[in-house]
């Protein structure tokens, strides 16, 4: 049986003091199946970023992901679209 797709949305900007900065910022949205795992949504963020094959540290704060890339200055932020 095939399941609906849910639309996320996503922010990828600077930091500044481990905060984000949004001097810049570039958003976008992606669909995943509606029972798709955490670590699906996050490959597919990543895909839709430009940010493919970077590794790094990713939290999860409930309503938000935030993926954390190793060696820059930056965070992806992923959230359901309602």
């Amino acid at each position: 049986m095939k399941t609906d797709a849910t639309t996320y949305s996503w922010e990828y900007t600077d930091t500044f003091g481990g905060e984000a900065n949004y001097s810049w910022v570039r958003r976008g949205t992606f669909k995943a199946p509606a029972d798709a795992s955490d670590a699906l949504i996050m490959r597919r963020a990543k895909a839709a970023a430009g940010l493919s094959g970077c590794t790094g540290k990713r939290a999860d704060f409930g309503d938000t992901m935030e993926f954390r890339p190793y060696g820059c200055c930056t965070v992806l932020f992923v959230s359901v679209e309602y």
